[in-house]
This record gives structure tokens, C-alpha cells and sequence, in this order.
């Protein structure tokens, strides 16, 4: 007797399991506009993260087409083979939640055991956010660097492999998806003052203050990308 492995299946891959059979068995035309997103998770007995992140696969599948301001659209065949490969992607409210809880805790430590140098870096990078923030309203690189020295200043090898291997999924596809349909021209402002709080607590020595500072981080992370589709049109 052969066994294949069980893969365990992450909640937005089964909702989008469920609106792909729906699309495929016709039973949603092409062209066809899908319920507003409120009304799909309610149906669906869902969160409206877990949702927006199965929505935002199956766009990048080609499947639908999410148009801010206007609706989920089902795409016509022609326009469907974009052969983008997620299976392995965690979403990216996933990931948020994980980073809540790591980096918030890394950013304590740094408090508590960063030294000199370290703590340099870290207002270094931070520097280089509000540089690069003027070229772009979300650069990227700069933020991430801004994140890793504060792991790296934990002391703490596996908690720096943790957190660079969450900025993976974080620039992964399917997070960039969801966060270029709520791009707004201020992200990168809300981005600096959320790290100015983390690195004013990092170099009083405050590990609770960085803690929540860096979860607060976190939690308006979450509210940008959970903006209403309409809401993020205007």
C-alpha cells in the first residue's frame, strides 16, 4: 500500500478551494461580479481577512479580478494562465500576527540587550527609511533592513533567521498583491513614525514600550490592508 503525505491546508486555500469549484462549474458566469466581500464571508462562515487573502490568490491564479473602488470580478478564460506559484505562501494576515508576536519580542530585547553598535545600526536604517521614503511611498528594502537590525540586536541568531524568513513571505506574491491594491501616498510616512516609537523605546532601554510599540506597528499594519475595497478606491 502506497500513502501520499497529508498536506495541511491553510484556511484562505480552502476558501478559495470553494469559490474555484463555483467558477468552475459554471455556476459563476465569466464576467460574472461575485457578491461584495462582507456578504461572501458571511456566506461562507469566514473571516473577512481569511477571505481577502483567498481572493487575492485566486487573483494572482488569474481566476478573478478585484478592482478597488468597484468589485471581484470573474475573469474570462482567455486571461487566466498567469502560472504564479503560492501553494507554499502563508497569507499575509498570517504573517502579520506572527510578526506581532516575534518582533515584538525582539524589539524588547534589543532594548534590553542591544549594545552600542547595534543600536547605531538600527537608527542607521532608520535613517535610511525616511531617506528612501522620499524616492517612494513603501521602500521596501529600507524597512526591511530596519526590522533585521532590530532582531539582530536581540543577540539571538534564531530569532534574525525567524524574522528574515518572515520578510519572505512579507515580499512574497501574494502579500504584494494584497498590500499594492491599498498603496496610498502617506504609507510611507505611517511607516516612519510607527518605527520612530519602536526606535525612541529601543534606545531609552524600554523593553515594554518597545514591545508595544512595535505591536502597535503591527496592528495598524493589519488595519491598512483590512481597508474596505470601496473605502481604499477614494
Amino acid at each position: 500500500m502506497r500513502l501520499q503525505a497529508v498536506e495541511p491546508r491553510r484556511l484562505y486555500r480552502q476558501i478559495a478551494d470553494q469559490i474555484r469549484t463555483l467558477i468552475g462549474n459554471g455556476k459563476v458566469a465569466p464576467g460574472a461580479r461575485l457578491p461584495a466581500e462582507r456578504e461572501l464571508a458571511l456566506q461562507l462562515g469566514v473571516s473577512r481577512p481569511s477571505l481577502r487573502e483567498a481572493l487575492i490568490a485566486l487573483e494572482i491564479e488569474g481566476l478573478l479580478d478585484v478592482r478597488v473602488g468597484s468589485g471581484i470580478y470573474v475573469t474570462q478564460p482567455g486571461e487566466r494562465a498567469r502560472g504564479i506559484e503560492i501553494a507554499g505562501q502563508s497569507g499575509p494576515f498570517e504573517v502579520i500576527r506572527a510578526r506581532w508576536m516575534i518582533e515584538g519580542e525582539c524589539a524588547a530585547l534589543a532594548a534590553r540587550h542591544g549594545n552600542s553598535a547595534q543600536l547605531r545600526a538600527i537608527r542607521k536604517a532608520h535613517a535610511e527609511v525616511l531617506k528612501e521614503a522620499t524616492r517612494h511611498h513603501n521602500p521596501l528594502d529600507a524597512d526591511r533592513a530596519f526590522h533585521m537590525r532590530v532582531a539582530e540586536a536581540t543577540g539571538n541568531s534564531a530569532l534574525e533567521l525567524v524574522v528574515q524568513t518572515l520578510w519572505d513571505q512579507r515580499v512574497g506574491p501574494l502579500y504584494r498583491a494584497l498590500e499594492a491594491k491599498l498603496e496610498y501616498p502617506a504609507m510611507a510616512t505611517d511607516t516612519i513614525d510607527e518605527h520612530q516609537a519602536v526606535l525612541d523605546a529601543i534606545l531609552d532601554r524600554d523593553p515594554g514600550a518597545a514591545r508595544a510599540a512595535m505591536r502597535r506597528h503591527m496592528d495598524r499594519t493589519k488595519k491598512r490592508y483590512s481597508k474596505d475595497w470601496k473605502e481604499a478606491g477614494q
